[in-house]
C-alpha cells in the first residue's frame, strides 16, 4: 500500500528530526568538553580500599575506574589505606590505571593510614599522588608469600624486576626514581612531609575538598593526551562503596577467617560422622569448608599444615571409637596445633593466622575431647546397672520355697531362680543374686548381720 505524498514528507521531516536528536560519540565528547570549558561541577568517583591488596580489592578498583568512564567523571579518586598484598592484585590495578580514560588519583587517607608495599606502586602509578597529614608510604621490597627465604639467585631476579617496574612508573609520572628504587632495595619509608619534598607524591590534601581544589587546574597524560586539564574544583564527589558481594569476598580472603571456616567445617563434619542422621552439622560443615577452601585459594597455603589438621580431626574421631585413654585426643591436639602453626606463613602479619585465634581454638578442642574421654573413662568403670550384669548383687526376696528352685522378686520382676548350694530356702527369704545363668538367677540367702 503506498503513502501519499504529504504524509510522506511529514515522515521524513519527523525522521531527520529524530536522527539530529540523538547525539553521535563524537558529538557527545564535544558536548562533554564544552561542558568541561563552560564550568559545569562535573562528579569524581571515590572508591575507598581499606584492606589487603587482593583479587577482590583489584576487581574493586578496576570496577570503579568503568564506573568513572561510564559517567565521565573528571577524576576517581582512590582513598588508600593498605599494609601491602599480592603482587598480581597489584598488577591488575596499575594496568586498570594506566588504561583508564579519565584521571585517578590515589590519595592515601585518612590520617594515620599507610601506603606499603603494593600500595607505593599503586600511588606511583597514578596520574596524581596526594596524602593526607599524619600519613606515610613505603617498604616495597618484594617478599615470599611461602615465608622462607629465597635463594640468591631468586631473589636478585624479583628484586631487580620490582625496581625495574616501580623505576618505569617514575617516569611515567614524572616522580622521584631514586627513591622508589630505595623503597624497593632497602624498604624506606617517608611521612607525607618528606614525600612532597621528595617529590614522591604531589601534594598533601586536608580532606576531600582541600583534595579537588589542589588537583583542579593540573596538566596530566591521560590515554594518549598528554596535556589533560583536570577540572576538580566544586565537582560533585559519587560514592563507589564497596558492594555487599565485595565484603563477604574481601573478609573471606582474610587468613584468620579462612582458618576458623575451616574448623568449624571440620567440626560440623565430626559431629555428623559421630551422630549420624543429624543432617544440620553435616551441612553447615560441608558450606563451611567449601568456603574455607575459597578463601584459601589467594593465600599461600603449605599442604603438610593443611594435611596435618586433617590428621588431627581424624584421632579425635578416632578417639571416640576406639579406648586409647586419651592418647589419641593428645595426637590430635599436636597435630592440630602443628598444622596450624605450618597452614599459612608469610613474612607479613596480615597474611598469617593469628596466635591468639590458633592457641584457644586448639586448646579448645584438645580441652573438649579430653573431658569427653575422662566422661567415657568414669563410665566404663561404673557398675553396669541393666540387663542381666546389673542384676548380679541385688538383693531380693523368695516368693516360693526353693528346692532348690522357685521363684524370687529381684529389681521389680519375678524371676525363675535356685540355690547356689543346692540347699532349700523357705518363701519369704531374702536372697543376693550371684549370677545368671540362662534366665535362671543364682542366689543365695543373705546374712542375717
Amino acid at each position: 500500500m503506498s503513502v501519499p505524498r504529504p504524509r510522506q514528507a511529514l515522515l521524513a521531516l519527523a525522521a531527520l528530526g529524530f536522527l539530529a536528536a540523538v547525539p553521535s560519540p563524537a558529538r557527545a565528547a564535544r558536548t562533554a568538553a564544552a561542558d568541561t570549558a563552560a564550568g559545569s561541577p562535573g562528579t569524581v568517583v571515590w572508591a575507598t580500599v581499606d584492606d589487603i591488596v587482593g583479587p577482590i580489592s583489584a576487581s574493586y578498583v578496576v570496577d570503579a575506574l568503568a564506573q568513572g568512564e561510564k559517567v565521565h567523571a573528571r577524576a576517581v579518586v582512590i582513598a588508600l589505606d593498605t599494609p601491602g598484598g599480592l603482587d598480581t592484585a597489584m598488577r591488575q590495578m596499575i594496568k586498570a590505571v594506566l588504561a583508564s580514560s579519565v584521571p585517578v588519583c590515589v590519595y592515601v587517607s585518612p590520617q594515620g593510614a599507610r601506603a606499603a608495599s603494593a600500595g607505593v606502586y599503586l600511588t606511583y602509578s597514578a596520574q596524581v599522588a596526594a596524602m593526607a597529614p599524619g600519613t606515610n608510604l613505603g617498604a616495597a621490597t618484594p617478599v615470599s608469600m611461602g615465608g622462607g627465604q629465597m635463594d640468591s639467585t631468586m631473589a636478585h631476579k624479583v628484586t631487580n624486576d620490582a625496581e625495574a617496574y616501580i623505576r618505569s612508573l617514575a617516569k611515567l609520572r614524572g616522580r622521584n626514581e631514586s627513591w622508589a628504587a630505595r623503597a624497593v632495595r632497602e624498604a624506606v619509608s617517608l611521612p607525607a612531609e618528606d614525600a612532597v619534598r621528595e617529590h614522591v607524591v604531589n601534594f598533601i590534601a586536608n580532606g576531600r575538598a582541600d583534595l579537588l581544589a589542589k588537583m583542579d587546574g593540573m596538566s596530566v597524560a591521560v590515554a594518549g593526551d598528554s596535556s589533560h586539564v583536570v577540572r576538580t574544583a566544586g565537582a560533585v564527589i559519587q560514592e563507589y562503596p564497596m558492594s555487599w558481594r565485595y565484603r563477604v569476598l574481601s573478609l573471606l580472603n582474610n587468613p584468620t577467617v579462612a582458618y576458623m571456616l575451616l574448623m568449624l567445617g571440620f567440626y560440623g563434619l565430626f559431629f555428623e560422622l559421630s551422630n549420624p542422621g543429624s543432617i544440620f552439622p553435616g551441612v553447615v560443615g560441608g558450606i563451611c569448608i567449601i568456603l574455607g577452601l575459597f578463601a584459601l585459594q589467594s593465600l599461600s597455603v603449605n599442604y603438610a599444615g593443611l594435611l596435618l589438621i586433617v590428621f588431627g580431626v581424624v584421632l579425635f574421631f578416632l578417639e571416640t571409637q576406639i579406648t586409647s585413654h586419651g592418647l589419641l585426643a593428645l595426637g590430635g591436639s599436636a597435630a592440630l596445633l602443628a598444622g596450624s602453626l605450618l597452614l599459612i606463613r608469610s613474612p607479613e602479619p596480615y597474611l598469617r593466622v593469628s596466635l591468639k585465634v590458633i592457641i584457644p581454638v586448639v586448646a579448645v578442642t584438645a580441652g573438649f575431647f579430653l573431658f569427653a574421654v575422662t566422661l567415657a573413662v568414669r563410665a566404663q568403670r561404673r557398675k553396669v546397672v541393666t540387663g542381666s550384669e546389673g542384676l548380679v548383687g541385688q538383693v531380693g526376696v523368695c516368693r516360693t520355697p526353693l528346692a532348690p528352685s522357685g521363684q524370687v522378686f529381684v529389681a521389680g520382676e519375678h524371676w525363675t531362680a535356685r540355690t547356689a548350694d543346692g540347699g532349700t530356702l523357705p518363701e519369704g527369704t531374702r536372697v543376693e543374686v550371684l549370677a545368671m545363668e540362662h534366665l535362671e538367677v543364682i542366689v543365695k540367702p543373705v546374712n542375717p548381720s
